[in-house]
């Protein structure tokens, strides 16, 4: 993974020629997929090994129930374990999870300004994975940490936890400034 573009650092044209890749990651979070797998383990377990004496319909529901809620725990929580960011000259692209999925594109010309956020907590957007507030925007928070904020053209704003997000805040601001070779054409 490069967390910033080749070249001198900081200059023009290493912040504009190269692509910005960024990633964060939760590791607290495969606690909870451990949980999901563990309710699965008993769901399979009560399926297998039952001594019910109570009817089949309660024992049914009760595989039913831990199979299912650890199916959702176990790839809710893996599809937001970490999350990749990456910036090229036409667009910023968010990928969760080992699949990517939710993924997101945003096109730098919908993007109005960027900003940094030094410390942004899921506490601040009800919790980790993709969230959306109608006070702040939407979110892919995967820890606690610094974050890209974008505003972006139709009043929206959209915030990323993302290691090294000052340097991603820089590539970007100079991706959406445009330089006196691109007015001259």
């Amino acid at each position: 993974m490069r967390d910033h573009p080749h070249g001198v650092p900081g200059s023009p044209e290493a912040l504009t020629s190269e692509v910005w890749t960024g990633r964060a990651t939760n590791r607290a979070q495969w606690l909870l997929a451990l949980g999901g797998a563990a309710f699965m383990a008993l769901g399979i377990e009560l399926a297998v090994d039952s001594a019910w004496t109570s009817g089949t319909a309660p024992l049914v529901m009760s595989v039913v129930g831990c199979i299912a809620a650890g199916l959702l725990v176990l790839f809710g929580t893996l599809a937001f374990v970490h999350v990749s960011v990456r910036v090229d000259g036409q667009c910023l692209e968010v990928r969760c999870g080992h699949i990517g999925v939710p993924r997101r594109r945003i096109p730098l010309s919908q993007v109005a300004d960027v900003d940094f956020a030094p410390c942004v907590t899921p506490h601040q957007w009800g919790g980790w994975g993709y969230r959306w507030r109608p006070e702040k925007g939407t979110a892919v928070v995967v820890r606690r940490g610094e974050a890209v904020v974008l505003r972006l053209l139709d009043g929206h704003t959209f915030t990323i936890t993302v290691d090294h997000a000052e340097t991603a805040v820089r590539v970007i601001r100079a991706r959406l400034r445009p330089t006196a070779s691109d007015a001259a054409r």
